[in-house]
């Protein structure tokens, strides 16, 4: 049938023709609007529960509100994980659902109803639980600093807040603006704590007060007048002033006045972050986009609007300080590039080895026609253009030109045979047919079962497997319907000059001849040799993703428990200068008040250090990542850690259990153990501080003598030192703006422990008692965090490997420490991060691979209609093992995900020697040879065509090899183990296959007289 779907094709070249000027047309349509992502998009069903009670410790929501939450959602339908992070004031708890198996709307209902269930049993002074689908990526894609002379600090942030997110929000693809930096308007009421005690009033009756007396609403109607009227009550003040002279009343026939009690300021909130660029304060934002949307596209939306802004606003200054996007362009950008030059270098050796431009441009002409169809089919999958897709589009240069180089061959041949190219075409077209649609076959049957794994793995290896298999479908067609066409029309039917058998070829005989002698040996030495490449193989060092050089240095600083935010300052600023001072450091940018895993707290800062591009600079990353290392070293009290591209560290995992205190001794065990190896670098429990904390010791017998409530007693200790509740807190109307209004104590009497203990609280029968009265004070710690999964504290463990070592080693020690083997009862070890993926994707894989090969062996058997000959094919598998090995030692590489992923490529295209010499061997027996002499016929006429793709295909891939450009680092081993791979299987197949294939046919040939005698008897 492919014969006649070529020579239909020949006969009648329109239809060929017109139908890939349409793929071709709707090809680039779709690649122009083709999102460009960094990872594939993957719409996660993820809910997140956030819950604020202010001033409660960690340990107190853990137990008043995390668990009940946990609790109330474990039994929903489909949930993958569920994991609560838990700080001071503010619980969130995101739950996870299975992907396909519960959509992302009823995610959110069925964690709203769940919620709502148990709304009664939660604290009454907590907020209204926030429940909210988590809709944005987790990185922003751009961060900007704003600036304006004619504006104070106040006031760019309300611009930001206001201005730039209205106009930014409902810019396609961007999903949150967040404010960075700046500082919040707030009209500040510091209560004299002397005068509250003359007065006999408290806190929480000012704040009361306000909020019974701050109100403008609406409500009622009259009909005065004979019109209908809205009726609105209006008791707030109008201005500052007004607000100071609000009466605060004291008893029924008593009042004061609040200028009197306290000082009435219109000012700004209490800063519990900042942001520094070169250590100078900024104002600025970060875009987050929408799960899906191009990364390019939204930080040029954004980009556009601000020019817009800019030129209305013209006292305002945008400057980008922080991208995402820059490297996911350039990525894209090297990878078109490595495309274009892999495809030239394919193109280069097919002309050498040709001699002739006609069928060289005939063999061209397959690349783009594979290509650019293959746009239009992701388009239609709603794929994206990102790291994975185009390494399928880049490493697949080579194997697409695969087909149209053993058609074009062929027609070569034959043509040289004296043969027009009209008939050349024909004939050759007729007689590769099989062959051709084998090997592409092959390598469709290896690359579907990875673009069907299962689960997160499945989603983001999917766009890789199939754009491989839609891509070499696609050069399957052309060798099919185009090549065979452009052959009889474009090709010159003259034959260059007989030229004598080569050298080479003269060789490679008397090597088969030999080799066809001693097969049994041949096949033992291959089969030794596979062996050896197996130990060598086993003994390269794993990781899961190889170090990208990506321009941008993450340092995560965390000071001790306690620490305030002008030390975090401190700390920052002089990180800022001494990293300032290296040469390559375009930009130091801080951003303090929250962790690298979003945790609130003034302890933290995460610091951005933006480096000129590579290849601007004459050293990596990594070394100037070193030198700031030690340049920071001397800093006490501080913990430095930088991360990777992903935001983790070389190896992390987690030690979980029921018991909290149980679980925190195991961890603390085991980083005492990986303290003492000099593997590993700097361990550490990241959330297993203690925070120091003055505990107010409420005693309940005097409490209840004296008519005191606990609640009470809390509700006035919060409200004095950090006011109510935000959802709580009366508000002042400026125009369209509402500033909140918070209530406390005057900040020195905040930080004075006599003068709280003297605040005073309301009794049931109306009276006040002084806090000493009902609490004992001490000092103590508690948790300044807690983390949760799977209703189980987590304590996680960060560590660095030292130099020369992988992840994976690390892990292989990690699993033979003595205090990992003899965990507690009730105590688990789980890896996390990219630890965790690591053994998810390689075992992902593993399954894919077994069925590649399972499939790819029904694929030969129905094409073939042999049991024995597949298996032969199949041989040239194990011996591609060895060129990878040397490939990864040579290049001092590690096993890591892309090479898994050059591994797997590798099982599609190097069956295609053995089934170009087989098919060629079983036709030439056909037609009347012995087996000995098809072989070796086969051999001679099928090494040039098996030495110019392999060429071809290892010329595509020089490019990706040479790790040049923006993620040149990812796609270089998975090329080596590539093209070392090809190398050694191509030299070993010529040699190792003819031999297999004696034997096997030979064996088959045994088999055959054994059952005859019952065939013939079944026969008749």
């Amino acid at each position: 049938m492919s014969a006649n779907i070529s020579a239909w094709a020949i006969r009648n070249p329109l239809p060929s023709i017109l139908f890939f000027v349409i793929l071709t047309a709707v090809g680039l349509y779709s690649f122009s609007r083709l999102p460009i992502t960094y990872f594939p998009p993957i719409i996660t069903p993820l809910v997140k529960v956030m819950i604020e009670q202010s001033g409660a410790t960690p340990t107190e929501l853990e137990i008043e509100v995390t668990r009940r939450v946990e609790n109330a959602v474990a039994p929903l339908t489909g949930i993958k994980k569920i994991t609560s992070t838990i700080g001071q004031g503010k619980s969130v708890t995101n739950v996870e659902f299975e992907l396909g198996v519960v959509s992302p709307d009823r995610a959110v209902v069925d964690v709203r109803d769940a919620v709502t269930e148990i709304r009664s049993d939660l604290p009454a002074t907590i907020d209204e639980p926030v429940i909210e689908r988590v809709e944005e990526a987790a990185q922003s894609v751009v961060t900007y600093a704003v600036s304006s002379p004619s504006m104070t600090v106040v006031e760019l942030s309300w611009y930001v807040d206001d201005v730039v997110t209205r106009n930014l929000q409902g810019l396609p693809g961007v999903g949150r603006v967040e404010r960075v930096g700046g500082a919040d308007r707030e009209i500040r009421i510091e209560l004299d704590p002397d005068r509250l005690q003359a007065l006999s009033l408290s806190a929480t009756a000012v704040n009361e007060s306000l909020l019974r007396t701050q109100i403008e609403n609406s409500g009622g109607r009259s009909a005065l007048g004979g019109r209908e009227q809205a009726l609105t009550t209006v008791a707030a003040a109008k201005t500052v002033p007004d607000l100071a002279d609000q009466r605060i009343a004291l008893s029924s026939q008593a009042a004061v006045r609040l200028g009197d009690l306290a000082s009435v300021q219109d000012t700004v909130a209490e800063a519990r972050s900042f942001a520094t660029l070169d250590s100078a304060d900024v104002v600025g934002f970060a875009v987050y986009p929408s799960q899906g949307a191009s990364e390019v596209s939204v930080a040029g939306e954004v980009s556009r609007a601000l020019e817009e802004l800019g030129a209305r606003d013209t006292d305002v200054r945008f400057s980008l300080v922080d991208d995402n996007f820059n490297y996911t362009a350039g990525n894209f950008s090297s990878a078109m590039n490595t495309l274009f030059e892999g495809a030239a270098l394919a193109v280069v050796v097919v002309f050498l080895f040709l001699r002739d431009w006609r069928a060289t441009i005939v063999a061209a002409v397959a690349l783009p026609l594979s290509i650019i169809p293959t746009f239009f089919a992701i388009d239609l999958l709603g794929f994206s253009l990102n790291i994975l897709s185009l390494l399928a589009i880049t490493l697949v240069t080579g194997i697409l030109v695969d087909d149209a180089i053993v058609e074009i061959e062929n027609v070569v041949r034959h043509r040289d045979m004296g043969k027009t190219a009209w008939r050349a075409a024909l004939d050759a077209s007729d007689e590769i047919g099989l062959a051709v649609i084998a090997i592409s076959a092959t390598i469709i049957a290896v690359f579907a079962p990875v673009g069907f794994m299962s689960g997160e793995v499945g989603l983001y290896f999917r766009e890789f497997g199939l754009t491989v298999a839609i891509a070499v479908f696609f050069s399957l067609l052309v060798a099919r319907l185009i090549t065979p066409v452009m052959a009889a029309y474009f090709m010159t039917g003259t034959p260059p000059a007989e030229e004598k058998r080569g050298v080479f070829i003269l060789a490679y005989e008397r090597l088969l001849r030999m080799s066809l002698r001693w097969r049994w040996v041949t096949v033992g030495l291959a089969a030794g040799s596979f062996t050896l490449a197996m130990f060598a193989l086993l003994s390269l060092p794993t990781t899961f993703l190889p170090e990208e050089d990506t321009g941008r240095l993450t340092l995560s600083v965390e000071l001790p428990p306690g620490s305030t935010l002008d030390e975090t300052r401190a700390v920052s600023d002089e990180i800022a200068k001494r990293a300032g001072q290296i040469r390559e450091v375009e930009g130091v940018f801080a951003r303090a008040g929250v962790s690298i895993t979003g945790l609130e707290d003034v302890r933290f800062a995460v610091i951005l250090i933006d480096l000129s591009h590579k290849r601007e600079r004459d050293r990596s990353s990594f070394a100037i990542e070193t030198e700031i290392g030690r340049s920071l070293s001397s800093m006490p009290d501080v913990k430095l850690r930088f991360l990777n591209a992903r935001g983790g560290r070389d190896l992390s995992f987690a030690v979980l259990g029921a018991d909290g205190e149980a679980a925190l001794e195991a961890a603390n065990a085991i980083v005492e153990e990986l303290s003492a190896d000099q593997a590993f670098v700097d361990p550490a429990i990241d959330n297993a501080a203690m925070r120091p904390e003055l505990k107010l010791q409420v005693q309940t017998d005097k409490a209840s003598m004296l008519g005191v409530s606990p609640a009470a007693i809390a509700q006035t200790i919060r409200v004095s030192t950090v006011g109510d509740a935000d959802s709580r807190l009366p508000s002042f109307t400026d125009g369209a703006r509402q500033i909140p209004i918070r209530v406390v104590i005057d900040r020195n009497a905040r930080d004075d422990l006599p003068t709280l203990e003297m605040l005073t609280v309301p009794s049931d029968d109306g009276a006040h008692v002084p806090l000493s009265a009902v609490v004992d004070s001490s000092f103590d710690e508690t948790m300044s965090a807690i983390e949760r999964l799977d209703r189980e504290r987590r304590f996680e463990i960060g560590v660095d490997m030292a130099d020369g070592l992988t992840s994976g080693q690390g892990m292989e020690r990690l699993l033979q420490l003595e205090s990992v083997r003899n965990l507690p009862e009730g105590v688990r070890f789980q890896a996390t991060g990219d630890s965790d993926t690591e053994s998810t994707v390689f075992e992902s894989f593993a399954v894919a691979m077994g069925s590649g090969i399972m499939l790819v062996l029904v694929v030969l058997i129905l094409l073939f209609g042999s049991v024995l000959a597949p298996w032969t094919i199949l041989a040239s598998l194990p011996l591609s093992i060895g060129g990878v090995a040397a490939g990864l030692r040579l290049s001092g590489s590690a096993i890591s995900l892309p090479v898994v992923i050059g591994i797997l490529m590798l099982m599609g295209i190097v069956t295609k020697n053995a089934i170009m010499l087989l098919d060629f061997a079983i036709e030439r027996e056909a037609h009347g040879l012995s087996r000995l002499e098809a072989v070796i016929e086969a051999c001679s006429e099928r090494v040039r065509p098996i030495v110019m793709t392999t060429l071809a295909m290892a010329g595509g891939m020089i490019p990706s090899a040479l790790g040049v450009g923006d993620g040149g680092e990812f796609r270089s081993p998975m090329a080596i183990a590539v093209i070392g791979g090809l190398l050694a299987s191509t030299l070993l197949s010529l040699i190792v296959i003819p031999s297999l294939h004696l034997i096997v046919s030979g064996f088959g040939d045994r088999i055959a007289r054994i059952f005859k005698p019952f065939l013939q008897s079944a026969e008749i």
